[in-house]
């Protein structure tokens, strides 16, 4: 069993956990009571590399990260230091997450906020628009043709956005498609953990010129926002860098500045890739 198996497994049977406690129309009537999803899609248009911060406590790869009593502070402090989007990992059995995190975060900041999971079934989808979530992320990798293919229409259908993630060029064939209009590159192997940072290099050019493009892992400074502009990224997800460090606002306003004007091909160090030291995911 890859890694990727066992998360999948463990998020399918919490999940069936929550929905034999809730029934799914409760959920749709909290979701109902929910105002209107941000357009991420619109909000990202301008010249600037957006920067996307997670609200994370642990990973399979690295354990324990942070402990973060109050997820909506730290999101606070993201959405000052500029942050276009705020992440948060629901997963409870490897990365210590929870729906109360994502509804938490949601009331504290106006920025948009993804649910970031290993989602599988409708149900999950609900759950996310019911905390308010703007954002949803489907793993290709987790997903059959079919089971995307529902799950994105759904997203779509509640007024929310699906990040869709690729790991190689099978699955940007896949996410194209689809018709995906946000599109993650993880440069994290899921089965493995293990992170190359060529892959959005490699994987970028295969996808949609229609789609906004997120390169997901491997952001630890400045330079590799810009190496990632560089290569066509959108927008940059960034989680361990920004939750290890010990001021999280300052850390992620550099991380800002250093996306201004990156979509318009600003120079700023042409020819320098990812800088050295441990991932981040």
């Amino acid at each position: 069993m890859t890694w990727l198996d066992d998360l999948v497994a463990g998020a399918t049977e919490d999940c069936r956990r929550r929905q034999a406690a809730t029934p799914l129309a409760a959920v749709r009537e909290s979701a109902d009571r929910r105002p209107a999803p941000r357009d991420v899609r619109t909000e990202w248009a301008g010249p600037d590399v957006a920067v996307i911060c997670e609200v994370k406590r642990a990973s399979p790869s690295k354990g324990r990260l942070a402990d973060i009593p109050a997820p909506a502070n730290l999101a606070a402090q993201y959405a000052r230091g500029g942050a276009a989007a705020i992440s948060v990992l629901t997963e409870e059995r490897r990365f210590l997450g929870s729906l109360d995190d994502l509804s938490a975060v949601r009331d504290a900041v106006h920025v948009p906020v993804l649910r970031k999971d290993f989602i599988v079934s409708e149900y999950q989808v609900w759950e996310a628009r019911a905390c308010g979530a703007d954002l949803v992320l489907l793993i290709v990798a987790a997903l059959d043709d079919a089971r995307l293919t529902a799950l994105h229409a759904l997203v779509t259908e509640l007024g929310m956005t699906a990040l869709v993630e690729v790991h190689d060029e099978e699955e940007a064939a896949r996410a194209a498609a689809l018709g995906a209009g946000l599109i993650g590159v993880n440069a994290r192997n899921l089965k493995t953990l293990e992170v190359d940072r060529d892959t959005f290099a490699r994987v970028a050019p295969l996808l949609p010129g229609t789609a906004l493009k997120v390169a997901e892992s491997g952001v630890r400074d400045a330079r590799d926002v810009i190496a990632y502009a560089q290569a066509g990224a959108d927008a940059v997800l960034v989680g361990e860098a920004v939750v290890t460090g010990s001021d999280a606002g300052t850390a992620v306003s550099a991380l800002v500045a250093a996306g201004k004007g990156g979509r318009d091909g600003r120079d700023k160090g042409a020819g320098e890739g990812p800088s050295e030291g441990p991932s981040a995911s």
